[in-house]
Parts: C-alpha cells; sequence; structure tokens
C-alpha cells in the first residue's frame, strides 16, 4: 500500500482502530468494512508477524506502534528486520529519527505528536519539516480545534485520538478537519462517521 492509497482508504473509512488487548482483534477483524487501518498497541517481537499476517489476509493495514511493541530495537537493524520480515503497511512513532528511517525502508509512516501546550505547535512544525511523515497523529483529541492550527502548515492527513469517549466527539474532530479518528474503544469503531466533505489534510488558508 502506498500513501495516496491509505489517503483514499482515510476520505472513505473515518475510523482506526488502536488495538492494545488481543480480545479485540476479533471485532476488528468483524469490522473491517469500516475501518481504514489498524494501530497495533500490544505484543512482542514473537507475535508481531502472526497479527500482521491476520490482518494483511483481510485487507486490512496494520500499523505498528513502536514504542509500544516489547522486543523490537527502533535502530536501523530493528527497521530493517521490521520491513523485510514483519512487513507491516507503516509504522507509529513519536520519534523523528525513527520516522526518517522507516521512510528509507518504503514503510508508510504516522508521527504521533503530544499536545500538552501552544509551544508544541512550533515543535510540530519543526519536527515536520524534517521528517515529512505521511501521516500525522495529534493527541489528545479533546482539543479538535487544535486541528485547524495545525493544517495551517501540514499538508498531509491528520488522525486524533485520545480520550474520546462517545462518536460525537469523533464527529467533533472531523467537523475541524481531521481526516479520521483512532479509538481504542470497539463502540466508537461501530459509530457512523459519514457526511464529512473536509479532506482532513488539505492545507487550510
Amino acid at each position: 500500500m502506498n500513501a495516496e492509497q491509505f489517503r483514499s482508504l482515510l476520505e472513505e473509512r473515518r475510523i482506526i482502530a488502536s488495538l492494545k488487548q488481543p480480545k479485540h482483534i476479533e471485532h476488528a477483524l468483524e469490522l473491517r468494512s469500516r475501518l481504514s487501518g489498524v494501530f497495533l498497541l500490544m505484543g512482542h517481537i514473537g507475535v508481531l508477524g502472526s497479527y500482521v499476517d491476520v490482518f494483511r489476509s483481510h485487507g486490512i493495514p496494520v500499523f505498528l506502534h513502536l514504542e509500544k511493541i516489547g522486543g523490537l530495537s527502533t535502530d536501523s537493524h530493528g527497521i530493517d528486520y521490521l520491513a523485510k520480515t514483519i512487513r507491516p503497511a507503516g509504522i507509529v512513532s513519536t520519534k523523528t529519527s525513527v520516522i526518517r528511517a522507516a521512510k528509507k525502508r518504503g514503510l508508510l509512516t504516522v508521527q504521533r505528536f503530544f499536545l500538552v501546550d501552544s509551544e508544541g505547535l512550533s515543535n510540530i512544525s519543526g519536527s515536520l519539516e524534517q521528517t515529512m511523515p505521511d501521516v500525522v497523529e495529534l493527541m489528545p483529541a479533546r482539543i479538535p480545534e487544535m486541528i485547524a492550527r495545525v493544517r495551517r502548515f501540514a499538508d498531509v492527513p491528520i488522525i486524533t485520538g485520545g480520550l474520546l469517549s462517545e462518536p460525537c466527539q469523533g464527529r467533533l474532530c472531523l467537523d475541524y478537519g481531521a481526516a479520521a479518528i483512532s479509538s481504542s474503544d470497539p463502540r466508537l469503531w461501530r459509530a457512523d462517521y459519514s457526511g464529512f466533505s473536509g479532506s482532513g489534510w488539505e492545507r487550510s488558508s
């Protein structure tokens, strides 16, 4: 899968399942027609291949959050192993060096940022100039007005997640320009997020 194909999926299906527990794998597979992808935030090097294979066999793009995976080094050798042997669609990381290394090896990249104060906006802008990830993820989602501000300088899709408990909160994020929302709550995977015309990654004027 390339970046354009993933962008098309984000436009069509506005929800990404963040998996933190193995018991939710079946839920994600059941709802695969509603999901644009899966963020894997669990497991270890010994089970990664089987997890990725299951989702890939059902046509679901899998992104591994490398800071949440046990036993996987994020140095150049670890990223090589990931790209050649595990073969996910892409990775999620907060680290600039990891994003760069993954891009060089042909993996799609989602760079996660935590907004804790206004200074964080400047940090995001500076980091994006260095890494140019395929997608940005903003955390937490409960400050949707910040999505519009990031869109002023980011021309890639913006996903947002964290602290979402009701579908209406996710829809508000889409109203503010998010391409999609990510959630670990299977109830939110089932909600209807259609009807939003904003692309979520076209730079605001």
